[in-house]
């Protein structure tokens, strides 16, 4: 661990010297992670020596998707959700089950996975992460309404997928009981937990009785996603839509919590994500890309340039919607986080053609990361021609700093 350590710390060192000249280029910090975590894995060099049933390799995937919701949450408040939800909820009221279908059928007839397994498949890729998509989300020349939808779907859609797994999951172990209601329960319960515990203390901090002062307002946020966090483990409530709840929550009722935990939150939520990163990484070598038959190669790629851009082409059909911007948020659903810990949840639970989902999921995140953070500054770009930018606009609204792994 002491190497990994000290290959962990001179990776971000690289990727910080050259932060200035990958913000203008096409170089990548979630690629050169992505890079080293491959050349340093058990099957490459053997430095690391991390699988896909570690424990250690889902905890670290569980909690860097965790508080990547909870930043990415306290991004917009609730007005600014509701203000901004017509485009979202397209893309996710269509665009998220067009996505898994179409993804399904690629799975069904490509690969030849049952319809279980190929829907299971479609429900692990269908959320997308804006991480990997940084310089769009937080280019203030993109429209502001392209930024808010990429920037709330994939804030959601993690939550939102998380039923569909459950239930295909079990379908696909060959269960009798899907647990509907105990599902819904922990649903409920996380989107309960995320709204109650930072409305509670921070409507206390406003008091007269308390205040956080000094040093310790900045950990007002720390507190309360801790919380947020041991609560929803404790009483098996969802973890992801109770820290995006929670976030949201906070940047309603406590502007100046979110102002003064804003900079240092995003520190945290960037280091876990590398890390979590170069973890995955690790678990993919050239042996393990060898495995993949060609058609599991066709299948990566169709679900990148296929399923997500038919989904919502049909979605933003008289959404008023540039065709820049359609073609933009089509091309942005960049695979992340939460399909990683969805696929290594399959993979533990030892169905039998989880080896083959891990496989794909794997290699279609990993030809995402290449291709979404690769090509975000270049889209990014097209934007910033003042008539490329529609007037109806109107100035740019600072909703927080936006995510920085490209």
């Amino acid at each position: 661990m002491d190497i990994f350590l000290l290959i962990f710390a001179a990776t971000l060192l690289v990727a910080v010297l050259f932060s200035a000249l990958a913000g203008r280029t096409v170089l990548s910090a979630a690629v050169l992670f992505l890079v080293v975590g491959f050349v340093i894995g058990s099957e490459t060099t053997g430095i690391l020596n991390f699988d896909s049933t570690s424990e250690e390799v889902s905890t670290i995937a569980e909690i860097a998707l965790f508080v990547v919701l909870f930043t990415d949450g306290m991004k917009m408040g609730w007005p600014d959700l509701r203000k901004a939800w017509r485009l979202p909820g397209r893309a996710l009221g269509w665009g998220l089950p067009l996505t898994l279908g179409i993804t399904a059928v690629l799975a069904h007839y490509l690969v030849g996975l049952d319809w279980p397994s190929a829907l299971l498949i479609g429900a692990i890729l269908a959320p997308t992460d804006p991480v990997f998509a940084a310089a769009l989300v937080g280019d203030k020349r993109v429209p502001q309404r392209l930024r808010q939808l990429l920037n709330v779907e994939s804030g959601v859609n993690d939550g939102l997928a998380l039923p569909f797994v459950v239930v295909f999951l079990a379908v696909s172990s060959g269960a009798e009981d899907l647990h509907l209601g105990e599902l819904g329960l922990e649903l409920l319960a996380g989107t309960a937990i995320g709204i109650a515990v930072p409305w509670l203390v921070i409507k206390a901090l406003h008091t007269k009785l308390f205040a956080a002062a000094g040093v310790f307002e900045p950990i007002v946020p720390i507190a309360i996603g801790l919380l947020v966090f041991a609560l929803s483990i404790t009483v098996h409530a969802n973890l992801f839509l109770a820290a995006f709840a929670a976030g949201v929550t906070v940047a309603t009722v406590g502007q100046k919590e979110r102002e003064a935990f804003e900079e240092f939150g995003e520190i945290i939520s960037e280091l876990l994500k590398l890390l979590a990163l170069m973890i995955f990484g690790a678990l993919l070598s050239f042996k393990f890309l060898g495995e993949i038959e060609w058609t599991g190669w066709v299948f990566a790629i169709l679900a990148l340039l296929a399923a997500r851009p038919a989904a919502l082409y049909i979605s933003f059909l008289g959404s008023g919607l540039s065709m820049r911007e359609q073609l933009a948020a089509m091309w942005f659903g960049p695979k992340g986080f939460a399909s990683v810990v969805y696929v290594l949840v399959v993979v533990t639970a030892g169905i039998p053609e989880g080896d083959l989902i891990f496989h794909l999921v794997a290699l279609t995140i990993a030809l995402s990361i290449i291709a979404h953070s690769s090509t975000d500054v270049v889209v990014a770009r097209s934007f910033s021609r003042p008539d490329e930018t529609p007037a109806w606009q109107g100035p740019p609204i600072n909703n927080g700093s936006p995510p920085s792994s490209s």
